[in-house]
């Protein structure tokens, strides 16, 4: 599988398709490429070049825990980089959940760069907020105050990046648990302020600035709550909402099977939505 050197970070990628508009997409959570394959696998089969990755901190990616802006900023511009070096900007940029998250981010720092969004299980509002902060940065930090780099890298997320990429361990031991520490909490930070926002990471605002056409599939969970992907879908200048999981769980998450059921059917809402929004 390919890596490209992305802002000084080595990224693993990989392309799906061989003609038609590019797209990028990106999974939720702190999943690797292989929780997007699947739907990107049918929407390249729909005609399209659809490009996939692990994030840094990510799958088989570098781990950097640095930079002055978010997590979710620092991936959105590392995507516009990557993008940019394969040649396909302008381009259709989605994902689900965290990866919405990162998608809307590119739009709104990379505007003439994005064709459409593809946004599914929209995140938003104060029990997402708190469980995604504490899960994404408050454990790790909860760890290096104990244990330092050494506690962190033992975790399961951080062995997970250690065996897809050795070099990971070293980046991680050599960094000073302050520093660490001081930028995880940033990021939680960041989080934590969009706990009141209509979605984590931008205001309504921000939202009603986004001119691009937009398909949207609201998540049904407390994380993900359908009303957030609704309401998401008023406040983007020109977009669609589409129902395609009714039922609600009363749980932090829905079972990703039903996501993964529905792949054919999403993908050919997707490519429906793109030629009838004339991008082709």
């Amino acid at each position: 599988m390919p890596s490209a050197q992305v802002r000084g970070v080595n990224i693993n990628y990989k392309i799906l398709g061989n003609s038609g508009p590019w797209v990028a997409l990106s999974p939720g959570g702190r999943r690797d490429i292989t929780g997007i394959e699947l739907l990107a696998g049918k929407v390249a089969e729909k005609g399209c070049r659809v490009v996939i990755f692990d994030r840094r901190n990510t799958g088989a990616s570098d781990v950097v825990i640095d930079g002055n802006d978010s997590e979710y900023e620092i991936w959105a511009d590392d995507i516009y980089e990557l993008l940019n070096q394969l040649g396909a900007l302008p381009a259709i940029v989605g994902g689900s959940s965290s990866g919405c998250r990162t998608a809307l981010l590119f739009a709104l720092r990379h505007p003439e760069s994005a064709r459409a969004l593809l946004l599914w299980r929209v995140t938003g509002g104060r029990f997402a907020c708190e469980r995604l902060a504490e899960e994404y940065y408050g454990q790790f930090i909860t760890a290096a105050r104990a244990g330092g780099m050494a506690a962190v890298c033992n975790m399961e997320h951080w062995r997970e990046r250690i065996a897809a990429r050795p070099e990971n361990r070293n980046a991680l031991m050599t960094m000073d648990p302050a520093r660490f520490i001081a930028v995880m909490s940033r990021w939680r930070e960041y989080f934590l302020k969009g706990a009141d926002l209509p979605v984590i990471g931008a205001t309504e605002a921000d939202l009603r600035s986004i001119k691009v056409p937009a398909c949207i599939v609201p998540g049904n969970d407390l994380t993900h709550g359908r009303q957030t992907g609704e309401t998401l879908g008023h406040l983007l200048q020109t977009s669609e909402v589409h129902v395609l999981f009714p039922k609600h769980y009363d749980e932090p998450l829905s079972p990703r099977e039903e996501w993964d059921e529905k792949a054919g059917e999403m993908a050919s809402l997707f490519s429906d939505f793109l030629k009838r929004s004339n991008i082709t």
